[in-house]
């Protein structure tokens, strides 16, 4: 699970979140909502260590990620960014092999058992038949597949996505989201991820976190259907 614990982010002169405590366990997807430059790209960091927060704590499968060594942290959380993965002749499969990197002897060998989480992460993605086809030869959707591949083959118990819906058409951003509810609910994964589209919250989140600076707000998809702090925020009328 992820625990916010009294948590500040932000920049030296500029304090985004301030004193935010929350809890999102294992087996749900949790949405971050929130307008742009209001913080959820450094929330999302902070909580991969990738930011160090300006006060309280993140705690990750109930270890302090201040106390983590880099090799746990790789072993607990997964980062999934918005950047595409475009390198001609980089095998999908090679790609996911990089989520192995935690757990290969010292020269990066592949054991039999990474080979196995590799081919089950494409597999689980949707992606198996696709395991040797170059990366730029794949469309938008699918290298986003493949990149939630790589975060499942790193095998942690969080992951986290940055907007991965974006530069995906409708179809693919509600595919892909609903893959992401598919994989918590049954792979017991904590999974968040940013997103600026509402509809995907409310049809496929089990919860949102909502940035109303410098407070954030955890709801479920019905409380937030019926927050007055949708319209106020974003200028949509509640149900």
């Amino acid at each position: 699970m992820i625990e916010l614990v009294d948590l500040s982010v932000g920049y030296r002169r500029r304090k985004l979140l301030d004193g935010v405590t929350a809890t999102l366990a294992a087996g749900e997807l949790t949405a971050l909502i929130g307008r742009n430059g209001t913080g959820k790209s450094t929330l999302l960091r902070t909580v991969c260590g990738l930011e160090r927060p300006l006060d309280g704590a993140v705690r990750l499968d109930g270890c302090d990620l201040a106390a983590m060594t880099p090799a746990r942290l790789a072993r607990t959380v997964a980062f999934v960014a918005t950047e595409r993965v475009r390198v001609a002749n980089l095998r999908c499969e090679d790609v996911v092999a990089l989520g192995r990197a935690p757990y290969t002897n010292w020269f990066g060998r592949m054991q039999d058992e990474d080979r196995h989480m590799v081919a089950r992460a494409l597999e689980a993605v949707g992606m198996g038949a696709f395991a040797r086809r170059p990366m730029n030869r794949i469309s938008d959707g699918e290298c986003q597949r493949v990149m939630i591949a790589r975060a499942l083959a790193q095998d942690t118990p969080v992951i986290v996505l940055d907007e991965p819906t974006s530069f995906l058409d409708l179809p693919g951003r509600r595919e892909l989201v609903s893959l992401l509810r598919r994989l918590a609910h049954e792979e017991r994964k904590c999974i968040l991820f940013s997103t600026h589209e509402l509809d995907l919250v409310l049809s496929f989140a089990d919860r949102a976190m909502l940035i109303d600076p410098p407070q954030l707000c955890t709801l479920s998809a019905d409380e937030l259907a019926h927050s007055e702090r949708l319209e106020r925020l974003f200028g949509i009328p509640t149900a």
